[in-house]
């Protein structure tokens, strides 16, 4: 998730763990506490695109890293508060602080390897990476929080905002089985055989709902909205074996295979070939000239060919909000 939101969760589960004894020092250690494990995404900056994709939500995401983390700064916290706070409280606030953030994390299309160094990322693909209807509740109590000293009013109004955040959660899953029944339903009414299919939630909603589907030669995207009013359909993307077979043995080729799960096609424009990782949707909805979210392009250089990720422009970002919005209402 975002970092305003990821900051806000540490605060709530500092205050949980540890209120009673920090009081508002406790959004001090859950801010940085909550956001300690994205520090990936600084590491990312001094490495190649591919590089900085792959090692995302890995490492610093592991519950592994968190057993040996928590003590080390949970020691430190009780050496800081001296007297306000023993080491396995410290560790214990620490230790709910990380793990919440990944436990969050695991709802987006991302994902996590929570259980690195095992490769499989764990994405339940319920909850967009900034979703405000999330984040809100638990800024409201933060307001409440740092306005109110009485420790009982303290732990009811954080544990409210927890109780509502986390019921949307719940309520993302079970919104996701029912987007995913109408497209399974939708496929069977068309014919379409199909081997795979990836559901997932359309930017900051629950209402707007994209699907990914694999067939035997063609990869097949669809959306579909809670208010639609008319049949789902799906635009094909050929799977580009021959292209494909042009990055054969290429090593960034093949990291992105695996950072996008198989959920690719590559393009060719301008005898520039491009892989384009198909679970985050089109910034587009053009079908000569489809732009997606997460592009590479391939690149000449003195060791080969590399990727580097085609940049998005502001633009892209308008047409994209504004598509979304048309189909949020059934358009």
């Amino acid at each position: 998730m975002d970092s305003i939101t990821q900051i806000a969760l540490g605060i709530a589960v500092a205050e949980v763990c540890a209120g009673k004894k920090l009081k508002n020092s406790s959004f001090l250690y859950g801010a940085i506490l909550g956001t300690i494990p994205d520090i990936d995404v600084l590491v990312g900056l001094f490495l190649t695109a591919v590089e900085g994709i792959r090692i995302h939500r890995g490492l610093s995401h592991s519950l592994f890293l968190f057993l040996f983390l928590s003590p080390f700064f949970g020691w430190l916290v009780s050496k800081i508060e001296r007297g306000k706070i023993n080491f396995l409280s410290a560790t214990n606030m620490v230790f709910w602080c990380l793990f919440t953030h990944v436990l969050l994390d695991m709802f987006t299309s991302w994902g996590t390897q929570i259980l690195w160094p095992l490769e499989h990322r764990f994405a339940l693909k319920t909850i967009f990476v900034i979703d405000p209807l999330y984040t809100i509740p638990l800024l409201i109590t933060l307001v409440m929080l740092w306005k109110t000293k009485e420790i009982p009013l303290r732990q009811k109004y954080v544990w409210k905002g927890l109780f509502i955040s986390s019921a949307y959660l719940i309520l993302s899953c079970f919104i996701k089985l029912y987007a995913l029944n109408q497209f399974e339903k939708a496929l069977k009414n068309q014919g379409i055989q199909y081997t795979e299919i990836i559901v997932k939630p359309t930017a900051f909603n629950l209402i707007l709902w994209n699907a990914n589907v694999s067939t035997a030669d063609d990869y097949l995207l669809g959306d579909y909205s809670l208010l639609d009013s008319q049949a789902i359909s799906f635009t094909s993307y050929s799977k580009n074996t021959t292209l494909e077979s042009k990055l054969k043995g290429n090593s960034d080729f093949e990291k992105l295979k695996k950072v996008s799960e198989g959920w690719y096609i590559i393009s060719q424009q301008n005898e520039n070939l491009y892989f384009n990782d198909l679970r985050f949707g089109l910034l587009n909805d053009n079908p000569k000239d489809p732009q997606f979210a997460f592009s590479y392009q391939f690149i000449v250089t003195d060791s080969g060919l590399k990727a580097i990720e085609v940049p998005k422009q502001k633009r892209d970002g308008k047409l994209l909000l504004n598509r979304i919005l048309n189909r949020i209402k059934g358009n």
